[in-house]
């Protein structure tokens, strides 16, 4: 067993989910051993499907396993971070909840981009809220400062592209965007059910409760108390993915979370060197991601998202029983 044991763990690392997400590709000879399945119910199948509620989808994984959400969309060599394409090759792969980050134009469209700035990921230079739609949707992205044939994807086709897979994806809000704006959106599409929202605060979490009662989101917490403080702001448990970072290995926590029925959320991407998704893959097991599942979290978010769902087990469960 790595050393980064997830029960005897006490140690926090230092990761920055916001930095620049690239997911290489698996080594040759990474083992992808698999888990078994956290529960021993029988697997038969299920009436769930893409017309079911996600709360109640979520609520399965939450019983039968876990699923991997691919940070950014799941970058790889030729594929850059937010593209359409990225999101398609990272669900042929096995991957079934996409991070992705929503900016907003000029005039008012909403589309995918985490920088403020366009130079990093597009050929294009400047500031992307300061640009048109009809500027930027014909711009090519970057993967590792090559130029790719792939183009800045909006939220409206993305949200179209969700539905016709079942895939779901995470809205991570930019400055640029609103989140009043990107609900109306989702509703526009019909995508209610193929959607969480990310949010980082108490406010955002109410505000997003208000404007979305009947959406999922999720919201940071470090202790069970923060739960009823999210309920006294009108957040529904059912609603509530429990986002608890990416630093801290808490067993404890995220039992405690699932015995109170909400999925928990950990992230083991971030700065590359220093993010659990490297130090878990040092030793070429990957047994790791099995203890975190074992031990409460549902929604593993992830720069591997490729090789975490080879390796797991529980996520092919999941995505047979849930309805994904």
């Amino acid at each position: 067993m790595h050393t980064h044991s997830i029960i005897l763990s006490a140690t926090a690392l230092m990761l920055a989910s916001c930095s620049q997400a690239t997911s290489p590709e698996a080594p040759d000879n990474a083992q992808t051993t698999l888990s078994a399945p956290a529960t021993s119910q029988d697997i038969s199948s299920t009436d769930l499907n893409d017309s079911t509620p996600l709360w109640k989808k979520m609520d399965c994984v939450r019983e039968y396993g876990a699923l991997p959400a691919a940070h950014r969309g799941g970058p790889r060599r030729g594929y850059p971070e937010n593209a359409l394409e990225t999101l398609q090759v990272s669900y042929d792969n096995g991957t079934r909840i996409f991070e992705i980050d929503i900016a907003e134009s000029k005039d008012g469209v909403l589309f995918l981009m985490h920088d403020t700035d366009l130079d990093r990921t597009t050929e294009m230079t400047g500031v992307g809220r300061e640009k048109t739609w009809d500027q930027l949707k014909s711009v090519r992205l970057k993967d590792n400062n090559k130029v790719t044939n792939f183009t800045i994807p909006s939220l409206a086709e993305t949200l179209k592209w969700a539905k016709e897979t079942g895939a779901i994806v995470e809205l991570d809000k930019k400055r640029s965007s609103k989140f009043e704006t990107i609900i109306s959106e989702v509703r526009k599409a019909g995508a209610q059910n193929n959607v969480i929202l990310i949010t980082y605060t108490y406010d955002q979490a109410a505000e997003v409760a208000r404007l979305a009662p009947d959406m999922m989101m999720t919201a940071s917490v470090s202790d069970p108390s923060d739960v009823e403080e999210l309920e006294s702001r009108g957040i529904k448990r059912q609603n509530l993915i429990a986002w608890t970072g990416t630093d801290t290995l808490n067993p404890g926590l995220w039992q405690d979370l699932k015995d109170m029925d909400i999925e928990v959320a950990f992230g083991t991407l971030g700065r590359r060197g220093q993010r659990f998704d490297d130090t878990f893959w040092e030793d070429r097991d990957g047994s790791e991601y099995d203890e975190l599942v074992n031990n409460g979290v549902t929604m593993i978010a992830t720069d591997y998202s490729d090789r975490v769902s080879n390796h797991l087990r529980v996520d092919d469960v999941a995505i047979e029983k849930c309805g994904f």
